[in-house]
């Protein structure tokens, strides 16, 4: 059945994936040609991909070190479904940049469970979430997620708590020297990002309003399975699922309060809802229930891809 091609980590579920992500990314910058809206070239088409790819080793790297979930390929399989439901994400590459860096951000956080040089994970993970503002200014609230680890792991050393404003200002002054030696306009650009933009009448078609209808569905229903079913979860895990829900609820927030509303928005709340995605399959004893969730939301994802072309 379906859950037995993924319920193992193998070369060939890698290659699968591999596959889906170039056939999906290529069909829909053919579908932007198709429609004569300028794409990128290929020059840049090489360089999202290769940027998708270290995305995905990342997303794997993060669940299978950190024990997030079993040995299997779920985790990346239900990041690239997401990615599929909105497939406007493609043209962002910016909001690409952006999630590159808070997944760097993340390996360092979830990584803060084990107590080992705890100041420098903080310092390093508070520095890629602010480098991820500056392609998308809103990400700076993941910082509330370095916060929230301080308090679960190293909250008693005051020290820890001083490490991420460090952060920021080394970030800042790098920024603004390189700014104001090569391009004045990085400046304008955040100053532009930093506005908020609570306005929900973005909608180009009845096609996104539907994918993002069946998002929400989706979100909600893995959101609160982790929550109810979280004292379920090993004790050593319990903290890094938490984190989860609180990443996802942050991604959540960032969405709402960009300025340039887009449903590619919500590629920041993915990688936390593809690990909550994947705990509900592997924990269900129910192979019925396993097969259902999965084929529902492959043809989900895969309607939603092609009604948006």
């Amino acid at each position: 059945m379906i859950t037995s091609i993924f319920k193992k980590s193998s070369i060939v579920n890698y290659a699968l994936v591999f596959l889906l992500l170039l056939a999906s990314f290529f069909v829909y910058q053919n579908s932007l040609l198709s429609q004569s809206v300028t794409g990128v070239g290929n020059s840049a088409n090489a360089l999202l991909i290769i940027l998708l790819l270290v995305c995905f080793f990342l997303v794997n790297f993060i669940v299978k070190k950190n024990g997030l979930t079993k040995n299997s390929s779920y985790a990346i399989f239900f990041f690239l479904l997401y990615l599929m439901l909105f497939p406007s994400v493609f043209s962002y590459s910016k909001l690409l940049f952006a999630n590159f860096f808070l997944l760097l951000a993340m390996r360092r956080i979830i990584s803060l469970q084990t107590l080992k040089a705890p100041k420098e994970k903080i310092f390093d993970a508070s520095m890629w979430i602010f480098i991820a503002s500056l392609f998308h200014f809103w990400c700076i609230l993941f910082v509330l997620l370095v916060y929230i680890s301080i308090i679960f792991h190293v909250s008693r050393d005051y020290r820890n708590w001083l490490l991420p404003f460090v952060a920021f200002v080394a970030t800042a002054v790098v920024f603004l020297f390189a700014a104001l030696l090569i391009d004045k306009s990085w400046i304008d650009h955040i100053v532009i990002q930093a506005q908020m933009h609570l306005e929900w009448n973005y909608f180009t078609n009845n096609f996104q309003n539907a994918a993002l209808s069946f998002y929400v569905v989706v979100a909600l229903y893995f959101l609160l399975s982790m929550v109810f079913t979280l004292t379920n979860r090993p004790l050593i895990l319990q903290a890094s699922y938490k984190k989860m829900v609180f990443g996802f609820l942050i991604g959540s927030i960032v969405f709402i309060l960009s300025p340039e509303k887009n449903n590619a928005m919500l590629l920041f709340t993915f990688f936390p809802l593809a690990v909550m995605t994947t705990n509900n399959i592997e924990y269900s004893q129910n192979k019925m229930y396993q097969e259902i969730v999965l084929l529902l939301l492959i043809v989900g994802s895969f309607v939603s891809f092609f009604v948006q072309l």
